[in-house]
């Protein structure tokens, strides 16, 4: 029963935070220019992975929200480094979360955080997007004798057409198979030339000429259904784990392990299954300070946590590949437990306080909004089981 009360409220506290990246990547998905993220977020490079950094660590989204605007970003064409760097620096780091770790870990606490977020975004979307993709064979790579037999295949798909020029503007166009292949299809002739119109304004008059209200309304669909039904499952894995985390793992479960690498070590272990945002992992780790974790462990538990849980892995695996995994973990782990040891050697050299202040937390969102939301996301995921049951199974002929 204590699990299925504490799933509830991971799902209650998570809802709003969802729900608000679904409708920022739904905005993505219809607003931005799939040029500018071309331009800007298109490319592999340091960059490229700077500016996704950047732009992911102010935005106030959790590790449950980043996700679907993560995939709004790679799906309007952003490459693997900038969309690793967006994924780790959004929930890591945020303007919510740094006003709450001036208030309730210090200044220092609230200086140094965005800092070690923002590089471990770099490191991580870097290792991401220098791994090798595979080369793809062309005519050109293959040597001169080979070249031939491919471009002079019976079944090339390539159409080799011989057109013989008559004028710029003439509405004439004479052209004439060089070679005709035994699979080729006689394609009917079609009149064109280089002054000839097309139609292709009139049809983007429809939607350049789109009203806001319809482009509203395609974001609300796509979001609630493309993006929720693609992170769906995650999202639900996410949150079983961090409620058995948070059920089943003591609360002095890190005093046994005290100070440096070794305490790191096993609150990234523990981070891992935990479903928490930037936000509320802030009083958690003004509590492990009150118990005797040093500052540099909670600092990689606000780091690890937010970046590293269930759902986030899965949703790389998927979009960036299983070997994106890898090097996700090193680049966001190892910037962690670096800027651990800084914030250590900082702390005790310098005589830096951290101190928490855990009487000024308060509610970030109403209760009645928070449920309110709740209830929206459980219906529209409800809606998504219906749809998926109520699809009649298609039949083949053959099998008939």
């Amino acid at each position: 029963m204590e699990l299925l009360t504490n799933f509830g409220q991971l799902f209650l506290i998570s809802a709003p935070w969802l729900l608000l990246g679904l409708f920022i990547a739904g905005l993505i998905n219809v607003y931005l220019p799939k040029n500018f993220l071309n331009k800007h977020l298109g490319e592999e490079g340091f960059l490229t992975t700077v500016k996704a950094a950047l732009i992911g660590a102010p935005m106030p989204l959790c590790s449950c929200g980043v996700i679907p605007a993560a995939l709004g970003l790679r799906r309007a064409g952003a490459s693997k480094s900038a969309t690793t760097a967006f994924l780790v620096s959004t929930p890591e780091t945020g303007v919510d979360s740094i006003t709450i770790s001036y208030v309730l870990l210090g200044p220092f606490m609230a200086i140094i955080r965005p800092i070690a977020a923002i590089s471990s975004a770099i490191v991580a979307g870097v290792l991401v997007g220098s791994e090798k993709k595979p080369t793809e064979v062309t005519a050109e790579s293959l040597p001169e004798k080979n070249t031939q037999a491919v471009t002079s295949a019976c079944c090339s798909t390539k159409a080799k057409v011989e057109a013989v020029k008559t004028s710029c503007c003439s509405t004439k166009t004479e052209a004439e198979p060089a070679v005709k292949s035994c699979c080729a299809k006689t394609p009917e002739p079609v009149k064109k030339s280089c002054c000839a119109k097309t139609d292709a304004n009139t049809a983007n008059a429809g939607t350049t000429n789109q009203s806001h209200w319809a482009k509203f309304s395609q974001a609300v669909a796509y979001s609630s259904t493309s993006l929720l039904a693609d992170t769906a499952k995650w999202l639900l894995i996410g949150l079983f784990f961090a409620a058995l985390v948070q059920t089943y793992v003591p609360e002095n479960f890190f005093l046994q392990w005290g100070n440096g690498i070794l305490a790191m070590v096993v609150v990234i272990l523990v981070s891992i299954p935990m479903y928490i945002c930037a936000t509320a992992s802030t009083p958690i780790a003004a509590g492990l300070l009150l118990s005797g974790v040093s500052p540099g462990a909670v600092l990689v538990f606000m780091l690890a946590g937010p970046a590293t849980n269930v759902a986030t892995l899965g949703i790389v695996a998927k979009e960036l590949g299983r070997r994106a995994i890898v090097a996700y973990l090193v680049g966001v782990i190892g910037v962690a437990v670096l800027f651990g040891l800084l914030t250590d050697y900082l702390v005790e050299h310098y005589g830096i306080v951290v101190a928490p202040m855990l009487g000024e937390h308060h509610e970030i969102l109403p209760q009645w909004f928070m449920y309110m939301t709740s209830f929206v996301l459980a219906g529209l995921l409800l809606r998504l089981v219906w749809k998926h049951f109520s699809q009649p199974k298609h039949v083949h002929a053959e099998s008939v």
